[in-house]
């Protein structure tokens, strides 16, 4: 530890201030090019970026092949059996040889786009007045359907087969006056089965360890609701930043704290990892990281203002960076190591999360620098330039 500290001189004097223009001008172009991205995205991948199914909806299946398979067969497997739009990725695990993740927009059998043309069979086939109600809920595995008469199972179960719809039963509930059938669907699972082994040949299919699905309902949901926490923390922080620093002060934070929110979305837009629900618990994360750092810069800043008076305001601020320099980089060193082992031994939603706290550490240290600390600068060249180095800052 002694030898690291040897590296950062206690009375060094690295030049910050000279170079903030270049690093802001570095700034403004990766703020653009992370905005950038998700329009490129958009019309180059499909999605602005690549939406978890959390965020997208539809189904996402862990599937463990008996033996190597060619992502492009199984694509072309899927396709071949209905499910036109399935993405294959590879699990790049020891612990899970042959595994593959594959998602698709479909979470059930039956999709709200389809009801309408299978209750429309149904009238036709059993009689046009005779559907009372159909219920089914996106992403569940049965229907339910109520009929003004008697009907046989078997000609509901040929009206759903006619439609694509397997079943693997259709069976009475209630009481008989009641005429309510109930239908099971076949799973998905059992589905995305038969559609590899028909594709891949039998037994290709060593066992499929998850299923999980999101319906569009839910999905624009848990979008929305992850768009507000992020707005709702923003304000949180301008509310308090608004306490703690005066006009000189705040803008630069909380100017940070978008820089460093911007590039770590864009980091992703680029890399087209996925974006979930986790990538917002980490975004919020880098936020709160990045505020603290600042304020620590920022608290140096204020007293070093009060006490070298004779000096101009950025050479305060460069002396105030480089005192608090060591402190920085400790810190963000040990954040930056704790989750980049994570980064390179995790798996699944932890890796995704562990990276984005690789790129939220590195930036916000960064921003803490190069953005926060020039437009303080500026700021005090244009409102505050009368006011020579005395801090107006509150306590």
């Amino acid at each position: 530890m002694a030898k690291f500290f040897e590296l950062i001189k206690p009375n060094h004097n690295i030049e910050f201030s000279g170079r903030m223009n270049l690093f802001l001008g570095l700034s403004m172009f990766l703020v653009t090019l992370s905005i950038a991205m998700l329009p490129i995205n958009h019309f180059w991948r499909g999605h602005t970026l690549n939406y978890g199914i959390d965020f997208r909806g539809g189904t996402e299946i862990q599937v463990a092949f008996s033996g190597e398979q060619d992502p492009g067969r199984i694509r072309a497997a899927m396709q071949n059996n209905g499910f036109k739009d399935t993405e294959v990725v590879k699990i790049r695990d020891a612990a899970f040889p042959n595994t593959f993740l594959l998602r698709f927009g479909a979470v059930s059998q039956v999709s709200e786009k389809q009801v309408p043309e299978v209750e429309a069979a149904l009238r036709a086939s059993i009689g046009a007045d005779s559907l009372r109600k159909f219920d089914f809920s996106e992403g569940g595995d049965k229907l339910y359907l109520r009929f003004n008469k008697p009907v046989e199972p078997a000609q509901i179960a040929e009206v759903l087969k006619s439609k694509g719809i397997k079943n693997n039963a259709v069976q009475r509930y209630g009481r008989p006056e009641d005429n309510a059938y109930e239908v099971i669907l076949v799973g998905l699972d059992v589905e995305v089965r038969s559609a590899l082994e028909k594709g891949l040949g039998a037994g290709a299919v060593h066992a499929i360890p998850s299923v999980e699905s999101v319906g569009a309902k839910a999905s624009s949901e848990l979008l929305a609701d992850g768009v507000k926490s992020l707005l709702f923390a923003i304000i949180c922080i301008m509310v308090y930043i608004a306490v703690r620093f005066d006009f000189r002060y705040g803008p630069g934070t909380i100017i940070a704290l978008l820089h460093d929110a911007i590039l770590v979305m864009g980091a992703f837009a680029l890399t087209y990892r996925e974006f979930s629900l986790v990538t917002i618990a980490a975004i919020l994360t880098v936020i709160g990281y990045s505020m603290n750092d600042t304020i620590v810069v920022f608290d140096r800043i204020r007293e070093n203002a009060s006490r070298l008076r004779d000096k101009k305001f950025d050479r305060v601020v460069n002396i105030s960076i480089n005192e608090t320099l060591s402190r920085t980089i400790l810190t963000s060193a040990t954040v930056f190591f704790v989750t980049l082992a994570m980064n390179i031994w995790g798996t699944g939603v932890i890796r995704d999360f562990a990276f984005a706290m690789n790129v939220g550490v590195i930036v916000g240290t960064y921003s803490s620098i190069f953005v926060a600390a020039p437009i303080l600068i500026w700021l005090n060249e244009r409102f505050f330039k009368n006011v020579g180095t005395k801090s107006k800052a509150s306590a």
